[in-house]
């Protein structure tokens, strides 16, 4: 099965659903990510991953890059640099949009 990449996000275009247990994440990234698959894990369920690819998110403020991961269970997520390597760690809320930047 092949992915299409979608198009850049205009305001309001990502619906996120938040309540008991279930909150989301966004990974703030520079531009140059534009379009790179960005993997998650949450800690306790091994080595299953999900992704999300980094898009352009056009706001009347201008334009950042993000990927945007909705209807995580709460709990502890790593967020992977690349196959082997985290690029960092968050803990998911239920009912919360957790923001999180790549390092530089």
């Amino acid at each position: 099965m092949t992915e299409s990449a979608a198009g850049p996000s205009g305001p309001g275009t990502v619906i996120l659903e938040l309540g008991p247990g279930v909150g989301a994440l966004i990974v703030h990234t520079p531009a140059e990510l534009d379009g790179r698959e960005i993997e998650i894990s949450r800690d306790d369920q091994g080595a299953r991953r999900t992704h999300s690819q980094v898009r352009p998110r056009h706001m009347t403020t201008g334009t950042r890059y993000a990927a945007v991961y909705p209807d995580l269970s709460a709990g502890p997520y790593t967020i992977w640099a690349d196959e082997r390597r985290p690029a960092g760690r968050v803990v998911i809320t239920g009912g919360r949009i957790t923001n999180w930047s790549w390092p530089a």
